[in-house]
């Protein structure tokens, strides 16, 4: 016996192994590269936090600042020296306890009357910081706020300013620089590869130091302009060869990764609109690529260890089966021959099982003749009674009319039950009485209407809604029996609830039956359609067949639907079983039109 392995294969577990680890690696990453980008949204939303809780420190210092007697002065008296040091002194307590690193008030022509840093090598006293827009912002708006590097002390900060309006006229802008260092520091001490990136796409806060003052991608000649005319990066070249994302501008709220400079990476975004600035957050794909290549290895090892299982289980069960084979061959006969009375006792089984079947069905079918019977000469007995208490009632209700409404209502009630069951006896003689076999031509709504109010009082009983939505216009005819068609639509019916039954007898709930009716040319198609559990599909085909039940053992004995398709079958039509869109049963009758006035049946 050969053990080798065939070179085709070979060939295929290798290509199976490959198309396993591709597709287990690529999902693995797809995994890991969202599972991360998770973890970066959350660090992005606390780093958000963390930035607009230092921001909010200041936001208002330099409108609380700007209220104080000493600042009202310097601006009436801008060339006085003991306003003028009342004012630097102020500022300096000011910015001394609120931890600003400076607080300075500019005149209405943006040049500097007082500042915290007075009495420093570096002080702002004297210089004109009309260009930087927080000024004109403030001078225009009331509020600015600008990032920049300062253009005297060298050190990057956020500067927010107020409008100081005072009763003579005089303005001024009182301006604080915040410097966010900290938190750069902070981002550098855990590495992390977090960037504030301002609104022209320039990263100016960065635990990255080679991604500081660098754009994201190259900046258009307008931008430049503006810059270079606010000197917010003042010393800064802002070229496109050191952009970190190339000279295109990418999407960064793609899922996928980019490349950050030299390497690439899962960058998360998130905006900071009031400032126009955007946090951005990059995370390394080291471990998600390990992860994915660990992943696609062992789903390629384990398919070749798969593949190689199978071989041995295969070469096992042929070395097994060379041993019995002779064992076999000798029991062939014997085993033939056993199959064969076997067959014989099941065949003759099936026919006693058939047989028994039968005289069940026999009794059953004498049981509801004799039934019929009776309803009929029931019917019959009863209704001449209830039409004599109609009329009686009638005549009273026209006596009562004119003398007391209370019992004028009370015996018109009483006339609604009475006629109500005047129908219902109606419909039993009619479904009682034995017709003969010629066919008419009847409308087709007549018999699933009669139908329809035979079946309604358990339908009622049970809670549940039957609905017919009839044709617009007048039914179709089809050439039929009313009473078998009678008895077709009954059976569905009557099923139809059945199939609404919890196995706790209980209702199930929202349970409706829906008859529906179709029509074209050459055949007429009334559809009964529950809600109900349905019918598995293995035994779906089966349905219909003689002495075959989907109910439990002792509800049915499998021949309605049987008997059904019978019917249907003497006048030219057939049944269609199948699975309803609301998870229930659909029975389709389907009927040719009728042609002819009368003729016989076959």
């Amino acid at each position: 016996m050969k053990t080798l392995i065939r070179p085709k294969y070979v060939a295929v577990v290798l290509c199976l192994s490959l198309l396993s680890a591709t597709v287990a690696g690529t999902v693995a990453l797809r995994i890991a590269q969202a599972r991360l980008a998770e973890r970066l949204d959350q660090s992005l939303i606390l780093t958000q936090r963390a930035i607009a809780a230092e921001i909010d420190r200041f936001r208002y210092l330099p409108q609380v600042a700007g209220h104080d007697i000493r600042i009202s002065r310097v601006v009436t008296a801008p060339d006085t020296p003991a306003t003028i040091d009342a004012a630097n002194r102020y500022l300096e307590t000011i910015a001394a306890e609120s931890g600003a690193s400076q607080l300075y008030l500019l005149d209405q022509s943006g040049t500097t009357i007082a500042s915290s840093n007075w009495n420093e090598a570096g002080s702002f006293v004297g210089y004109d910081y009309s260009f930087r827009p927080y000024f004109g912002d403030a001078m225009q708006t009331g509020l600015g706020r600008f990032y920049a590097i300062g253009v005297t002390t060298g050190r990057p900060g956020y500067f927010m300013s107020t409008r100081i309006d005072l009763p003579d006229g005089h303005r001024a802008v009182m301006v604080v620089k915040v410097e966010l260092l900290e938190l750069q520091q902070a981002w550098r001490s855990t590495n992390a590869l977090t960037a504030l990136v301002d609104a022209d796409g320039i990263v100016f806060l960065s635990g990255q130091a080679d991604w500081l003052y660098k754009p994201l991608y190259k900046l258009p000649a307008p931008a430049l302009e503006r810059i270079q005319t606010t000197r917010r990066y003042d010393g800064i070249s802002l070229t496109a060869d050191n952009a970190l994302l190339g000279s295109g501008q990418p999407d960064l709220s793609a899922p996928g990764p980019l490349r950050l400079g030299d390497d690439r990476r899962l960058v998360r975004s998130l905006p900071l609109p009031q400032d126009g600035w955007m946090i951005l957050l990059a995370g390394t794909l080291t471990n998600t690529l390990t992860l994915a290549w660990s992943v696609a290895a062992f789903s390629a090892l384990a398919t070749v260890a798969a593949f190689l299982l199978g071989q041995t289980l295969i070469q096992r069960r042929r070395l097994i089966g060379m041993r019995l084979r002779q064992g076999r061959l000798l029991e062939a006969q014997v085993e033939r021959r056993t199959r064969e009375l076997a067959q014989e006792v099941d065949i003759r089984i099936a026919a006693e099982a058939e047989l028994r079947n039968t005289q069940e069905a026999l009794i059953h079918a004498e049981k509801m003749a004799a039934l019929g019977r009776m309803s009929t000469a029931i019917a019959h007995e009863i209704s001449q009674p209830l039409a004599a208490m109609e009329a009686t009632l009638a005549a009273a209700a026209l006596r009562a009319h004119h003398s007391d409404e209370g019992t004028s209502t009370r015996i018109e009630t009483a006339r609604k039950h009475i006629r109500r069951m005047l129908r219902t006896i109606k419909h039993l003689k009619s479904f009682g009485r034995r017709e003969s076999g010629s066919l008419s031509r009847i409308r087709i709504d007549a018999p699933v209407e009669n139908a329809i109010d035979l079946v309604r009082h358990r339908a009622q009983g049970m809670g549940v809604e039957v609905v017919f939505f009839s044709p617009d216009g007048d039914a179709p005819d089809v050439m039929a029996g009313m009473v078998r068609l009678e008895q077709v639509f009954v059976n569905l019916l009557l099923n139809a609830l059945d199939a609404l039954l919890l196995e706790n007898g209980k209702t199930r709930p929202g349970g409706q039956v829906q008859v529906s009716m179709i029509s074209d040319s050459q055949h007429v198609q009334v559809a009964v359609t529950d809600n109900g559990s349905g019918i598995s599909s293995d035994i779906l085909d089966k349905i219909g067949e003689p002495f075959f039940s989907s109910k439990q053992s002792g509800d049915g004995l499998g021949l309605g639907l049987s008997i059904c398709r019978t019917i249907l079958g003497e006048f030219g039509g057939t049944m269609q079983i199948t699975a309803s869109d609301s998870g229930g049963t659909r029975v389709t009758v389907s009927l040719p039109r009728a042609t002819m006035p009368s003729v016989a049946a076959a």
